[in-house]
């Protein structure tokens, strides 16, 4: 399933985390793990530091070896939804039935 991950990591965690190094190591190994689809670095809506992550989770078993190194790492808050491309939501909507489509809200 497509997944997108949020990570917004803590501001003294991270500051820690990139002198010494070990936060390149952590997107590099999440990176060597996960082959996602998009990976995007940016500043939160309060003005943290985030990653946003777009992959394809196998199986439920993945959560804690992807959230584990950022939350000990980086004291990151971690959000892992599920999303869709164009192409998975043309195809959801093609198998919603008529009736639900043609009921008003």
């Amino acid at each position: 399933m497509r997944m997108m991950l949020k990570a917004v990591v803590d501001t003294e965690a991270g500051n820690e985390a990139f002198r010494n190094g070990s936060m390149i190591k952590a997107i590099e190994q999440m990176v060597q793990e996960l082959h996602p689809e998009a990976t995007y670095f940016t500043a939160s809506d309060d003005g943290q530091r985030s990653c946003l992550v777009v992959f394809d989770m196998a199986d439920s078993s993945q959560i804690p070896v992807i959230s584990e190194p950022l939350f000990h790492g980086a004291r990151a808050r971690v959000t892992l939804t599920p999303c869709m491309d164009l192409g998975d939501l043309q195809a959801g909507l093609s198998r919603v039935p008529a009736d639900v489509t043609s009921r008003g809200t």
